[in-house]
């Protein structure tokens, strides 16, 4: 990436701590389970390195989004804490305990660090993402790290991610040759496709593939609506074709169109005092180091394995 002057890296915090918490070996001298800070700790610095951003936000998630729960209330109804993938000494630690201990550990050494961290309760972490990328730093360009599909609604010119997934950046470029669906309407064709894993339902037997062959328009850089898409499926209906997926989408409109507020990162599902207290955040930011409280802070924590040095001198451009 070129002219990184006015670069902003934007850290999905929970999804990148889960990566390293389900996968990292690391272990504290007290015997505790540290993977997910040390590995958090050195993806940042290994990202602020390598495209040195002159500001680095991490969002948390902040108990989840009232308003979704108000249009669906079994939205990620499913889901349930990760657990560790690696045993120690024959016994599997409490995931739950071990994850809270480590991300509360996590908040507090990146306090140390020039580090802005949003936490806005009753929000989600994918919105304040969606605000600050398309409002706060609109005249910024955006790296935003995080493995979830539902950024790609966010490409553009000036947001590009990297994905912890694929260890390499995502554009447009990549969304369009990977699905054949451009970013402008990434969230219409999830809309329709459904999300497993937020427990959102789709269009029965349609999927990513189908929806590309179907409707090549899915692959422009024009954005689709709901209603364009049902128009078409009436037209290939009454033109006589007898594909399923058109039927089905045209009798699911109503679900379609739950599912896109839903998945639709911008200001609807946030309130005003949330959006108020994301721009004061972002506005009364200031920035600070503290290495000796880093090296103190770990000290305490029993972590040996993360080296302040660098991760100082990493920082040291952001001011």
């Amino acid at each position: 990436m070129s002219n990184q002057e006015d670069l902003v890296l934007i850290v999905d915090g929970l999804n990148l701590f889960t990566r390293h918490y389900v996968a990292h070996p690391a272990l504290s001298t007290n015997g505790s389970h540290i993977g997910g800070i040390v590995g958090f700790l050195y993806g940042v610095v290994n990202l602020v390195e390598s495209y040195k951003p002159r500001k680095v936000v991490i969002a948390w998630e902040g108990g989840g989004s009232t308003r979704r729960r108000n249009i669906y209330k079994d939205y990620k109804s499913k889901r349930r804490p990760q657990k560790l993938n690696r045993y120690y000494e024959d016994d599997l630690p409490d995931s739950v305990e071990n994850r809270n201990y480590q991300i509360a550990a996590l908040i507090n050494l990146l306090n140390f660090l020039p580090v802005l961290q949003i936490y806005v309760p009753d929000c989600e972490a994918d919105d304040v993402i969606g605000y600050i990328s398309k409002y706060a730093f609109r005249e910024n360009r955006k790296l935003i790290v995080s493995s979830d599909k539902d950024f790609y609604q966010l490409l553009d010119k000036k947001t590009i991610i990297y994905s912890p997934t694929w260890k390499k950046l995502v554009t447009s470029k990549e969304v369009i040759e990977k699905f054949n669906i451009s970013p402008e309407n990434f969230c219409l064709a999830k809309a329709i496709c459904g999300d497993p894993s937020d427990n959102i339902q789709g269009v029965s037997g349609v999927g990513f593939k189908t929806l590309a062959k179907r409707f090549p328009g899915f692959k422009s850089g024009k954005s689709l609506s709901t209603q364009e898409i049902s128009d078409q499926c009436q037209t290939f209906i009454y033109e006589g074709s007898k594909i399923k997926a058109f039927s089905e989408i045209l009798s699911s409109k109503k679900i379609i169109e739950r599912n896109w507020k839903l998945i639709y990162l911008d200001t609807s599902n946030l309130s005003a005092s949330q959006i108020q207290k994301i721009n004061y955040l972002i506005d009364t930011f200031d920035i600070s180091r503290n290495k000796i409280q880093m090296m103190r802070r770990l000290m305490k924590e029993g972590i040996q394995s993360f080296n302040v040095d660098r991760a100082f001198l990493a920082f040291s451009h952001i001011g």
